[in-house]
């Protein structure tokens, strides 16, 4: 029985082979999905009890947020701006000066971003100022971060708010990058349109 294994076993792994062989390959090209971008457009938030308004995408919805919260936030200012079209949302984040230390505040954003430099490669800082007096700064993390923009913002008084934007998808810096720095435009756009009440 072993000579015949022995003798047969070529052939067999042969007749395999060349069976195994038959199909048709198509090799998969190597890319990434093409996205088609919505037109930069923007209306105004301006909600009744809110302490600041600003300008976001018609593409985009606003919506309390409530996670870890259940149903009620620990704020009620704060909410996400969610783009269902792109699988991202930017977390709003609200504090009132008065109650909360400003410095404590502007170091735990920078706490926040820097977490994130264990997978970055580069965060670049740069510093806000608009026309309609509000100040901060602006963050972009490189990298596969899970998460490439950050702000916040304030009038160093009475109010104080972080954005973060965050995708439903893998951090892959390379396939990300192009909705990351589209919707980078629309969260500049955000910033330069805020007022506080």
């Amino acid at each position: 029985m072993k000579t015949f294994v022995i003798k047969y076993l070529p052939l067999v792994v042969l007749f395999v082979s060349v069976i195994a062989c038959n199909s048709t390959y198509t090799p998969k090209r190597k890319g990434y999905f093409k996205i088609d971008f919505p037109k930069h457009e923007y209306k105004v938030f301006d909600q009744a009890g809110y302490p600041y308004t600003f300008e976001y995408p018609v593409y985009a919805n606003i919506v309390k947020d409530t996670t870890f919260f259940e149903d009620k936030p620990e704020n009620p200012y704060w909410i996400n701006i969610e783009f269902p079209r792109l699988n991202g949302k930017i977390y709003i984040s609200y504090k009132e000066v008065g109650k909360n230390d400003l410095n404590k505040l502007v170091n735990d954003a920078f706490n926040m971003t820097y977490k994130h430099s264990t997978r970055a490669t580069e965060i670049v800082d740069s510093t806000i100022r608009t026309k309609n007096g509000v100040s901060g700064v602006f963050f972009s993390v490189g990298g596969n971060a899970a998460t490439a923009k950050q702000f916040f913002v304030t009038d160093s008084v009475k109010h104080f708010l972080r954005g973060a934007l965050y995708f439903d998808a893998s951090p892959d810096a390379d396939s990300i990058s192009v909705v990351n720095n589209f919707v980078e435009e629309d969260m500049k756009h955000l910033i330069n349109t805020f007022r506080w009440k």
